[in-house]
């Protein structure tokens, strides 16, 4: 018993010790998720990520808040990554077609491609540029958290990729609904075009209710088959981790998150999952994605940005346009 208690204790003390960060981001998460209720083409993660880095900033946060910061950043990001899976129905991206999951597949697999080569242009370190080439490719800050759970990369890196596709996304919201008007594509067209082109989600359900109630379904069916080139990229990516570390641990061959991210999709595609359950999993996963983005936005220093440069922004911008240019594509190869 007296084993039992001491062994207790120091985890009862991490459990205190994370109260006050934690506290802190999920009343960040709670007023960004009643932001974005007021004004949906506000991404909460975009608020957080933003107040994060002002607080950092303006009034940095002293060292009672770090450990909770820290179980934000990593458990409750990978717990958030997971959730997203439930959004996704294997039937749903099945019904595309072949040539449908092909656009998919090529969209991503080009959009990584390119973006790393003009990362690489702009001498953008490897991980600051797979971070940015994830995000823009698959499903904005979502995947450049993930991408950053296998490659541990520096706060300031995560913090400039997230901040940059989540921006970038935004304004495609407003481009893309535009342009398939002016292009005159109709909504199957739209759809298809917002769902490949728009980095996250929610950015994507908010174009497809502007361009059309025909668009929204193709749009975010489109979206969530980028979603679940997660899995794959990230097991990728795993694998080029595991033969570079010549010593010490090494990354697992299936991140864990990963894995309960295709639990989730596999359970949400079996219909097992009740609808409420659904919808309250959906707003946990924003709530924790956001406070996950808070927290990554407090490792934010307007000096280390400064002396970044604006080149990941330019990497961010020319990854934009390369994948919008790939939707359209794909949508006039669908459609």
């Amino acid at each position: 018993m007296t084993q039992q208690l001491s062994r207790s204790a120091p985890a009862q003390r991490r459990t205190a010790a994370a109260v006050p960060g934690l506290l802190l981001c999920g009343a960040a998460s709670a007023a960004a998720m009643a932001v974005h209720g007021a004004v949906p083409v506000v991404s909460p993660l975009l608020v957080t990520i933003v107040a994060g880095a002002a607080v950092a900033n303006v009034a940095p946060l002293g060292p009672r808040y770090a450990p909770g910061l820290a179980v934000a950043a990593r458990p409750l990001l990978r717990v958030g990554v997971a959730l997203l899976g439930l959004q996704l129905v294997f039937g749903d991206i099945v019904g595309l077609g072949a040539r449908g999951i092909v656009v998919i597949v090529g969209v991503v697999a080009l959009s990584l491609a390119g973006s790393l080569w003009a990362g690489k242009l702009l001498g953008l370190s490897p991980a600051q540029r797979l971070l940015i080439a994830c995000g823009t490719s698959i499903c904005g800050a979502a995947a450049v958290a993930a991408v950053d759970d296998v490659i541990n990369a520096d706060d300031e890196d995560v913090a400039t990729a997230i901040g940059t596709v989540v921006v970038f996304g935004t304004a495609l919201l407003g481009l893309i609904p535009l342009g398939v008007g002016l292009l005159e594509l109709g909504p199957v067209r739209g759809g298809v075009w917002a769902g490949a082109s728009i980095h996250e989600v929610a950015q994507v359900v908010a174009a497809g209710g502007v361009i059309g109630s025909g668009a929204l379904a193709v749009a975010v069916v489109v979206k969530l088959g980028r979603v679940l080139m997660l899995a794959p990229v990230m097991t990728v990516i795993s694998l080029r981790r595991r033969r570079q570390a010549r010593s010490g641990p090494r990354p697992p061959l299936v991140p864990a998150f990963v894995f309960a991210f295709l639990v989730c999709v596999l359970l949400r595609s079996a219909d097992v999952v009740p609808g409420q359950v659904l919808v309250v999993a959906g707003q946990v996963q924003v709530a924790l994605l956001s406070a996950a983005m808070f927290s990554l936005g407090t490792g934010v220093r307007i000096a280390a940005l400064r002396a970044v440069g604006p080149r990941p922004f330019l990497l961010g911008a020319a990854g934009t346009m390369w994948i919008a240019g790939l939707g359209l594509i794909g949508a006039l190869v669908v459609a």
